[in-house]
């Protein structure tokens, strides 16, 4: 004869236990599933985060390198007195780090690049520009202002001889409105090179001219150093 517990549940007493145990079943916090589930679920999305932001830098990074061997190479075939990376005493003290510098038939070019993708927007006398890239957004000073003062520091070491203030850009970029005419894209460095013209030039010894900027470009490693420190405190 059932008791009328066991005609309730329609399961003997002696049963609940062990269906309890077969089943795993849990709830609330100390649920181990929901645990393991939302731990699971975190460290994907994290790793996904990890992933996309290593990946973008990666693409980034591989995307400068490019560039710069497009601007050297293109450089080395317009003229074989190219220099790259150096600094020089600034115009106004401190110092100024120049990119890249051409000797041509016509003077020196000083040349600053910057590398991005997306959108870039900013008028030649703005202090700022502004580069969007797909959700990104960052604002970076006048390539044009900025180079102006390594033009002059340059200019300062050969004051004879005409100095162009030149800006590259590498990457799938796209302007807003019509750039300078000494702002260019690396694609179109050759042939702006090969097609410009500083006017005319009284220079007759320009083997001296770029030995003496050889002599005046500093390379080593203290230099760097302080020009970092320079960088720190501006």
């Amino acid at each position: 004869m059932k008791t009328a517990r066991t005609i309730l549940t329609g399961t003997p007493l002696i049963a609940l236990p062990a269906f309890a145990a077969e089943g795993e079943f849990q709830t609330g916090i100390t649920g181990v599933g929901p645990a393991k589930f939302l731990f699971t679920l975190a460290a994907a999305l994290l790793l996904t985060l990890i992933f996309r932001s290593t990946a973008n830098h990666l693409a980034r990074f591989v995307s400068t390198k490019i560039g710069q061997w497009r601007i050297r190479s293109a450089l080395a075939e317009r003229s074989p007195d190219v220099l790259h990376d150096f600094i020089l005493p600034g115009a106004y003290g401190g110092l100024a780090k120049i990119d890249h510098a051409i000797l041509t038939a016509g003077g020196i070019l000083c040349i600053q690049t910057k590398h991005y993708n997306g959108v870039v927007f900013g008028g030649e006398e703005e202090a700022q520009w502004t580069n969007v890239d797909g959700v990104k957004r960052r604002r970076f000073l006048n390539p044009l202002i900025q180079n102006e003062g390594r033009t002059r520091a340059l200019k300062k070491v050969v004051p004879d001889v005409p100095v162009a203030n030149l800006v590259i850009f590498t990457g799938k970029i796209e302007f807003t409105s019509p750039p300078a005419d000494n702002v260019i894209h690396v694609s179109q460095l050759e042939s702006y090179v090969a097609k410009y013209v500083f006017g005319p030039s009284k220079i007759d010894d320009w083997h001296a001219v770029w030995l003496t900027v050889n002599a005046a470009a500093l390379t080593d490693d203290e230099t760097r150093k302080d020009f970092q420190a320079q960088l720190g405190f501006s």
